[in-house]
């Protein structure tokens, strides 16, 4: 059985090592930009807090796929955001040191079984001293 290999033209032969090069420099220029690095999450050597809080819907039961807002106190925009998981826990690391934080969510799109528009009961407010844990719960009404 013989196989038909697509032949390469010398032009196309000569320009495949520069596309490789420049391919190679592109990722290159990616990994050393310093906004990046910036960007990067905390060393996970150093110490941190930790807010860790469920989803409650008006029933009782976790909410899955919550947006979770949080902001310091001091703050009008949330800093950091993320999702309930299926179990409607949250989980975030913030810098080990004393502030303030306010946790609420954002529910647009979120109904109650009865078709009724879902409400935060309050927002929470977190008081981290260093490094630790505070467990909260946002609790959703119709």
């Amino acid at each position: 059985m013989t196989r038909n290999w697509p032949v390469l033209s010398r032009k196309t032969c000569s320009l495949f090592p520069r596309f490789c090069l420049l391919l190679l420099a592109l990722a290159g220029v990616g990994l050393f930009v310093p906004e990046r690095a910036a960007c990067s999450q905390q060393d996970p050597r150093k110490p941190y807090a930790l807010i860790f809080g469920t989803v409650w819907g008006p029933d009782d039961h976790p909410v899955y796929g919550v947006h979770v807002k949080v902001r310091r106190a001091d703050q009008k925009r949330a800093k950091w955001d993320l999702y309930s998981d299926h179990r409607g826990e949250f989980a975030l690391r913030l810098p080990a040191a004393k502030a303030d934080y306010v946790v609420s969510t954002d529910l647009k799109g979120f109904k109650s079984l009865n078709g009724k528009q879902l409400h935060l009961t309050e927002e929470v407010t977190v008081h981290i001293e260093a490094d630790e844990r505070q467990d909260i719960g946002l609790h959703l009404k119709e």
